[in-house]
């Protein structure tokens, strides 16, 4: 399987970190795919700024070299505030590619989820995603904080195994 990942242009300087490891491990929204089989990065890079102007490049770009799929990655919910132009970039993606479009990468961190509740900016169409691409599962999101004291030692376990 091939995909492409699309960032959130506040984050143009991210090194895809939590996103690689996710797909490494087939978590977040990586679970739909098998461990059996092969998962190919094709591009990642970001929408361009708001309103997304990079999107059409981008994505056509992406099926063109192959992307079988495409993720707007956990960025663009986990940012302050999450992106408003969602709903619309994903349907665009989908019908100018006829491509799939998933909204996540890795799982949501535990830190985020928190502050995200506190200051209550998750529409429901938000929580609704989270929850559809299993991006909030609670295992999985403490993992992937890495404001944690753990973190780095949980880290590099994973790394060396």
């Amino acid at each position: 399987m091939r995909i492409g990942i699309i960032i959130c242009d506040r984050y143009n300087h991210c090194d895809g970190g939590k996103c690689f490891r996710s797909v490494r491990n087939r978590e977040g929204a990586f679970k739909r795919y098998s461990a059996n089989e092969p998962l190919e990065v094709i591009g990642y890079t970001s929408c361009g700024g708001c309103p997304g102007g990079n999107i059409e490049n981008v994505a056509n770009e992406m099926k063109k070299y192959g992307a079988q799929a495409i993720h707007l990655a956990t960025g663009v919910l986990a940012g302050y505030p999450p992106c408003i132009y969602l709903e619309k970039i994903k349907k665009y993606i989908e019908i100018r590619t006829e491509l799939p479009v998933i909204v996540g990468t890795h799982p949501m961190p535990s830190n985020y989820i928190k502050m995200h509740k506190k200051v209550v900016d998750w529409s429901e169409d938000h929580k609704r995603l989270l929850e559809e691409f299993q991006l909030i599962e609670q295992e999985e999101s403490i993992k992937y904080d890495s404001s944690l004291p753990s973190y780095e030692k949980i880290l590099k376990t994973e790394l060396n195994s």
